[in-house]
């Protein structure tokens, strides 16, 4: 047999095993939907809901970049989740300066005064909280959430989010959010995922929350030349 052709004959199983093993995976691929709400039963905006496979993850997630606008000397969204290796960009679409810090053990960065040339974007390599903050506008508070793993969402208004493309296995399923006492220590609600299992929900409530210190906005117009 000419030589060409035995190898053919040869790379066919392993083509075909190749391709049936990307079609099962695109088919067991699961969506878990999440609702959170607080102890008097209030939809909770604003919270990390991340999962913890309890099973070796084969295929890397490539984190995607994420962006935190400021606008209204405000930070635009209030809770970022990105995966660990992600870069968030920082623009600032203010007619005034902005100058964003953190002293977080997970990324501790400083942009200084900028307003119309946009800074490179920062790299959140380390999981864990990061805590944002403006050194002119001591109001201006957000949170950025470092994920080990690729597989969370942030809840919406109502209380809701929604976590596509899981690969089957058994998860762990947790909540972060800034007032959320002891958020590291929870043990979190288990979920299985499947054949018989691939669109799954899940109800979860808040733990014991705590208050967030926020500094005073003055109302628009009132000494407005000492925050800009």
């Amino acid at each position: 047999m000419n030589t060409s052709l035995k190898h053919l004959t040869i790379l066919k199983p392993v083509l075909l095993f190749l391709l049936i093993s990307a079609y099962a995976q695109a088919v067991l691929a699961a969506q878990l939907s999440v609702s959170v709400s607080d102890a008097k039963g209030n939809k909770m905006k604003d919270v990390v809901v991340f999962l913890e496979p309890q099973f070796e993850i084969k295929n890397a997630h490539k984190p995607v970049d994420k962006l935190i606008d400021q606008r209204d000397k405000e930070f635009i969204p209030y809770v970022t989740a990105v995966q660990a290796g992600t870069s968030i960009r920082f623009p600032n679409n203010d007619r005034i300066r902005h100058h964003v810090y953190s002293f977080s053990r997970s990324k501790s960065f400083e942009i200084p005064l900028y307003k119309d040339v946009e800074p490179k974007p920062v790299l959140f390599a380390k999981p864990g909280v990061v805590p944002l903050g403006c050194n002119i506008h001591d109001w201006m508070k957000a949170y950025v959430f470092v994920s080990k793993t690729p597989y969370f969402a942030v809840t919406d208004a109502n209380g809701k989010a929604q976590i596509s493309d899981l690969p089957a296995g058994k998860y762990l399923a947790k909540l972060y959010h800034p007032r959320l006492k002891n958020w590291h220590q929870q043990q979190g609600k288990s979920v299985q995922l499947d054949d018989q299992n691939k669109r799954a929900a899940l109800d979860m409530k808040m733990g014991q929350m705590k208050k967030v210190f926020s500094a005073f906005r003055p109302p628009t117009g009132f000494g407005a030349s000492a925050y800009r």
